[in-house]
């Protein structure tokens, strides 16, 4: 699902090259396993008993990236989210749990939001990954005929049917705002369903994880956002959920200008002031969705909506601009 490539990553991780053992558990050693899902490099850590239990647990965490890719997808043209979109303009359409999990879930961010978070902005988003490849802005009459075909409230949701309706034809949805820290969630209940109470999963710049390592308080996670100066701390997470958004890997330089993949669905515009934005937060659903209204909406506002949710941090900071 290379619509997940949403955001560059700002985090450097540092995990102990040891086994390690508990004095009150079997001792544990780590295993490190990756795979290529939702368009990026997804690693699993995970702390188990033997190298068999630390197999098929990633293998089955593995399968359910892959199933949400089926889903979540806005690249494959037969992914459930395809269908739906194929639909806009109809009548309701009965959509699977996972679906309508992130939708529902989304709704409640773009309400809170008023709009800067909104996962129907796929018309503007096709706009500028567009400009991305050929370095040619959007014209302003594109952009207004797309942005007829965006809104949050031209989506209406049943949650007694579990039904979506898209109010208006054309439309499209995007989950890349959302999908990969869904998608860590979904993992880690796998893994503890295998008996892997302490695993960390990365999605590009989403992460989440468990209990932390043998004899640690915490998975140790350099978070560069969390600071102004060269050195990155490192901060220690447990039960917890990262996510950073920015610029760094993903924007095009015209005009003098860099402009991010990041895009304000109130405008349809895509954002130029180089804000770098990480979000710690219970779990994934919501970090990555609360790190797109923080880099939209600024510090001040951003920040105000995301300490609506309980256990919520952030960190902001702007990298200037291209040509200072």
């Amino acid at each position: 699902m290379r619509s997940f490539l949403f955001f560059g990553v700002f985090i450097a991780l540092w995990f102990p090259a040891i086994s390690l053992c508990c004095a009150d558990v079997p001792s544990l050693a780590r295993y490190t396993y990756t795979e290529y899902h939702m368009g990026v490099d997804v690693r699993i850590v995970v702390y188990a008993p033997n190298k068999l239990t630390a197999e098929r647990a990633c293998t089955a965490a593995f399968k359910r990236f892959a199933e949400l890719d089926t889903i979540m997808s806005d690249y494959r043209l037969d992914s459930e989210l395809m269908r739906l979109c194929s639909k806009a303009g109809g009548a309701p359409v009965r959509v699977s749990r996972d679906l309508f999990t992130v939708l529902q879930y989304a709704q409640k961010v773009a309400k809170q939001s008023d709009g800067a978070f909104d996962v129907t902005c796929g018309p503007v988003i096709a706009l500028w990954r567009q400009s991305r490849k050929t370095h040619v802005l959007p014209l302003p009459e594109e952009i207004a005929l797309a942005r007829t075909r965006v809104g949050w409230r031209k989506m209406r949701l049943d949650a007694r049917k579990r039904t979506v309706r898209l109010l208006v034809s054309g439309m499209k949805l995007d989950l890349g705002g959302i999908g990969k820290g869904y998608a860590d969630d979904c993992a880690q209940k796998v893994l503890r369903h295998y008996g892997i109470t302490c695993a960390l999963v990365e999605a590009g710049g989403d992460i989440v994880v468990s209990n932390p390592p043998p004899h640690e308080t915490g998975w140790k996670i350099g978070v560069v956002n969390a600071t102004t100066t060269p050195q990155t701390p490192l901060l220690f997470f447990a039960n917890r959920a990262i996510s950073t958004s920015g610029d760094t890997e993903q924007f095009v330089e015209i005009g003098g200008l860099r402009y991010s993949h990041l895009v304000d669905p109130r405008t349809g515009e895509a954002l130029t002031d180089r804000i770098q934005v990480t979000v710690i937060a219970p779990n994934g659903l919501t970090s990555d969705s609360l790190s797109k209204v923080v880099s939209v909406l600024g510090r001040e506002k951003g920040e105000a909506i995301a300490h609506t949710y309980r256990k919520v941090s952030v960190f902001v900071r702007f990298r200037g601009t291209l040509n200072p």
